[in-house]
């Protein structure tokens, strides 16, 4: 086999510059897995990196979803599509990593399950955020971070904020689409649920997609979000099925029952009661 030689154009005396481990913080990334199982259990490394992993898919996604809704906020729908593209390849992501979590056994996890405590993936201030964004709203949920009031008031903001299915409603009022007052207008906190003219709204835009397709395609983008959304929580379950069963969760929800009420939540609820009107 042929051996491939040092090019004489690269650099190797890096001192004084910026490497890339400087310039990705690795010095900090790799040093945040720290097991606290004792004695320090081979498979503990594995759940934490899948979950400090799907933190920094969160952020990302957090940071792609702020900025879609100040676009929209702009009237510029058009600069939302890539964006939500993106986003829906990070949902990927977040989907297939599942399987790397599943190779953890019961009995693998038993052995260092007691020294995680009461921490627990619903208390991640992240997807909390994230689901605020995405419109599933509940002003209880704040109470699990008033240890934190920097997040407290972080994830306060986000739920008192328009989601961006509400941003998108908001849009298509400014457009003249005949919206009523109670939902353009209203204490975004509260959990919103589907309203016919909204679908009387979504039915014209669909009987005519090329008159409105910057919206036509928003609606589709949006459908793309809800759907990934359910399905990595779908797989979030079949895993803690696989893993724990029936237990109860770290965190003292019921584990894997309460993980099921999600899947009955409807994030854009008027996209998907459009499809049965047209």
């Amino acid at each position: 086999m042929p051996r491939r030689e040092l090019e004489k154009g690269i650099h190797t005396d890096l001192a004084g510059e910026m490497s890339y481990g400087d310039y990705l913080r690795l010095d900090k990334i790799l040093d945040a897995q720290e097991l606290v199982s004792k004695p320090p259990h081979h498979d503990e490394m594995l759940f934490i990196i899948q979950h400090q992993t799907a933190e920094l898919w969160m952020k990302l996604m957090l940071h792609e979803l702020a900025a879609a809704i100040g676009f929209m906020q702009r009237d510029r729908l058009d600069r939302c599509s890539k964006i939500l593209s993106r986003v829906k390849h990070v949902q990927a992501q977040m989907f297939n990593q599942w399987a790397v979590l599943e190779t953890l056994t019961p009995s693998e996890y038993l052995q260092f399950r007691d020294a995680l405590g009461h921490a627990s993936g619903f208390q991640s201030h992240q997807f909390r955020k994230l689901e605020f964004l995405l419109g599933n709203k509940g002003k209880d949920y704040l109470s699990v971070y008033s240890h934190d009031p920097v997040v407290y008031e972080e994830l306060k903001r986000a739920l008192e904020s328009p989601s961006i299915y509400e941003e998108f409603l908001l849009f298509l009022h400014r457009q003249g689409f005949d919206l009523p007052t109670e939902v353009i207008d209203r204490d975004w906190s509260v959990q919103r649920e589907g309203h016919p003219r909204v679908v009387a709204a979504f039915k014209i835009i669909y009987t005519e997609p090329q008159k409105y397709w910057d919206a036509y395609e928003m609606a589709e983008k949006l459908v793309d979000l809800e759907e990934n959304f359910q399905l990595w929580r779908f797989r979030h379950i079949k895993t803690v099925e696989r893993i724990i069963g029936y237990r109860m969760g770290t965190g003292g929800s019921s584990g894997v029952d309460f993980l099921r009420k999600g899947l009955e939540q409807r994030l854009f609820p008027e996209l998907l009661d459009v499809r049965t009107e047209l």
